[in-house]
């Protein structure tokens, strides 16, 4: 919590489109719509000045896609400047290597950008290729110290692992050219098979579970290392550069989400827009509500779900929480609550089963 201002709230902005949509993404995101971006952008205006009087001081705000780093600076803060900012608030912003530059970049701190997260995915060549990203080493590296030059304290090298022909080695690669380019915080996932995507239609490219295991232990000894710390399964920061909009997430804060897709929270209750853009857009043009459905948890399911995102976390859960017979090696007691190993880490969803 930031002193002196409320609990946390988070807004969620979704930016759906892309220069090229990779094999394995299921977001709700298109290559083939670029032509909608002004008109989208012009919408995403209206939901937000009609609902920022009824939105509490907002502690931080995420643009998320998708491509946002597409959005030009000026059409980012015609959205921005409609949020009711609490002072320090963090703004992030995702951001594909090769969409920014020293630039934009600039234009996008201009704005009340606070924080980048940069979605390098790997820094191998093949591996690029394997995952059909569109950019290669040389953008990562550039647009990483264009970050860096333009006064970005906090800011994000966002990873993924297992490829198909990613060797361990070519994952202790990409570690470690990614240290060298010094980022505050890194976030590592494995590669998942997602129904509906190219990769899900193709099992010769699926990843291997044990592989998979190996190259999230380099992972968590690489960056722990290197002074990064553990402070969620799949992210690791400096002290201090921890990503406060994830946070919010994971403590079940409240959230407000803008665009098409987007998802909101308040005290238990969930609600997200409709999924595409189009129809997005027909419907502020009608006058219409943008909500496509919702649903309402009760108490035993928010405990539930509270706790097994509390258990991801190094924040870990209370004792009496966790039957631990038979979870010797995964979870360990640290500051009178049960964390994680990272033998843990790699069985998280086995061990959520011992939730009570």
């Amino acid at each position: 919590m930031i002193p002196g201002v409320g609990p946390p709230f988070g807004v969620y902005v979704h930016v759906p489109f892309c220069l090229r949509r990779c094999d394995y993404c299921a977001f709700a995101t298109w290559d083939d719509r670029s032509h909608l971006i002004s008109d989208y952008v012009r919408g995403l205006v209206g939901e937000v000045a009609s609902a920022a009087g009824e939105l509490p001081a907002v502690t931080s705000v995420f643009f998320g896609g998708g491509t946002p780093s597409l959005l030009a600076p000026d059409q980012l803060r015609s959205v921005l400047e409609l949020v009711p900012l609490a002072p320090g608030a963090e703004v992030s912003v995702e951001c594909n290597p090769d969409t920014v530059d020293a630039e934009r970049l600039a234009g996008y701190r201009h704005a009340g950008v606070t924080r980048v997260s940069l979605g390098a995915q790997s820094l191998c060549p093949h591996v690029l290729a394997a995952l059909g990203r569109s950019h290669g080493v040389d953008s990562v590296v550039g647009a990483a110290s264009a970050v860096r030059a333009q006064g970005f304290d906090s800011w994000n090298l966002d990873l993924i692992y297992g490829a198909v022909g990613e060797t361990l080695g070519d994952w202790r690669s990409t570690l470690e050219a990614g240290l060298e380019l010094e980022p505050p915080h890194v976030s590592a996932y494995g590669l998942t098979v997602e129904p509906g995507t190219p990769l899900a239609q193709d099992p010769a490219r699926f990843p291997d579970d044990d592989d998979q295991a190996d190259k999230y232990q380099l992972a968590d000894s690489l960056l722990t290392g290197a002074g990064l710390v553990s402070y969620e399964i799949s992210n690791w920061a400096r002290p201090g550069h921890e990503c406060r909009h994830n946070h919010c997430y994971w403590s079940q804060g409240n959230y407000r989400g803008f665009g098409c897709a987007a998802h909101s929270h308040f005290d238990g209750r969930r609600w997200w827009n409709v999924r595409t853009p189009e129809r997005y857009l027909a419907l502020l043009d009608a006058g219409r509500p943008v909500v496509a459905a919702g649903e309402h948890l009760d108490e035993v399911q928010r405990r539930a779900e509270r706790l097994q995102l509390a258990l991801r976390t190094s924040g870990g859960v209370p004792p009496e929480a966790l039957d631990t017979e038979g979870l010797e090696g995964l979870v360990e007691r640290r500051r009178g609550r049960l964390v994680l190993t990272v033998a843990g880490r790699l069985l998280a969803n086995e061990v959520a089963t011992r939730l009570r």
